[in-house]
């Protein structure tokens, strides 16, 4: 893609995720997601290929759906209250617009888009669909949290793990891998938005940390399907190693950083005497931890055949890559922060 034309969308992403960060009025936040939709399309098609049109085709069929939801119950709101102030929602507005907000972050039953897209896109663009473009709508329901409906939330979280690990399980494509491990995660946060927003985005920016780190290292070892992250360790063995603690923090295991948002948020809902809704979310988690082992048993504990190490160290560069090292290193080492991170 022409240089000028990738810095002119990713500063309409910039511009778009501030638009809607920085409003109080829903026609403004309303404005900002349609920019960051539109910039992202060009970024989708940017490899002309039918699989990758079909999934900016998908992408902006929803995202529009859930930008006219979002506007008609705006719309409705301020006829019922006289005001676009994004903190005075009356009831039915506010459900009908946080189903709108879910759309667009692909929380289960509404995640169908999420898994065909990415799968259809680029892994730097399928990096800014997982975590940049996330970004608006959560800090947008994170300032409506206190009005969301409660059994709403519990409903779609829990149903989005379940989704997300289920869904997991029988993939070898790992783009629809992390699709189905954003889900899961999003369901986590959406559980505990309505009784601690603090601890949403604790998990969020944890979420967007680990993430980057895993796109990042399949950017760098050039991997979209499971049999091809099989042969990395002959050509780079310590983002191997690196990359296979990554998957394990993004599967919630201590004592890596993915530990934290669960052992919080666990604590938060037995704290809020709902024991049981802990209990399901744990267990609903397992699901999404065996394709996580898988995927490391894979990567780190078998030998693919024929691939002695002269024949591959040609495929991977040399140079080094700052950012993947430095993203990877805090995807794993946070928990020990944790109480700090809170407080911040």
């Amino acid at each position: 893609m022409n240089p000028l034309a990738l810095t002119i969308f990713l500063l309409s992403l910039a511009l778009g995720t501030t638009a809607t960060l920085s409003s109080y009025h829903w026609l403004l936040a309303w404005i900002g997601l349609e920019i960051n939709t539109l910039a992202i399309i060009p970024l989708m098609t940017k490899t002309p290929h039918p699989r990758a049109i079909e999934a900016a085709t998908k992408y902006f069929l929803t995202q529009a759906a859930a930008s006219a939801l979002l506007l008609f119950s705006s719309l409705i709101n301020a006829w019922y209250t006289g005001e676009w102030a994004i903190n005075s929602l009356t009831d039915l507005p506010a459900n009908a617009l946080s189903i709108a907000l879910f759309m667009k972050l692909g929380l289960a039953p509404l995640h169908f888009w999420m898994p065909e897209v990415l799968q259809g896109i680029p892994l730097s663009t399928g990096l800014i669909l997982s975590t940049w473009q996330k970004i608006a709508p959560m800090i947008l329901l994170l300032q409506i949290s206190h009005l969301i409906n409660l059994n709403l939330a519990i409903t779609l979280g829990l149903t989005s793990i379940f989704i997300g690990g289920w869904g997991g399980i029988g993939q070898t494509q790992l783009r629809k891998i992390m699709a189905f491990s954003s889900i899961g995660h999003l369901g986590w946060m959406i559980i505990i938005l309505k009784f601690n927003p603090q601890l949403t985005l604790l998990n969020f920016q944890l979420y967007i940390l680990m993430t980057g780190a895993m796109f990042l290292s399949l950017m760098f070892i050039h991997a979209t399907k499971m049999s091809e992250i099989s042969s990395t360790w002959p050509k780079t063995p310590a983002l191997t190693t690196l990359t296979m603690l990554v998957l394990l923090s993004l599967a919630g295991l201590p004592p890596l950083t993915g530990f934290t948002p669960k052992l919080m948020i666990t604590l938060e809902l037995i704290k809020q005497d709902m024991v049981l809704l802990a209990s399901i979310a744990m267990l609903a988690s397992l699901l999404a931890l065996f394709f996580y082992l898988r995927l490391t048993y894979v990567m780190a504990l078998t030998l693919p055949p024929n691939s002695p190490n002269s024949s591959l160290t040609w495929r991977i560069s040399s140079k080094s890559h700052t950012l993947t090292s430095v993203m990877n290193t805090t995807a794993l080492i946070l928990f020990p922060l944790s109480p700090t991170l809170l407080t911040m």
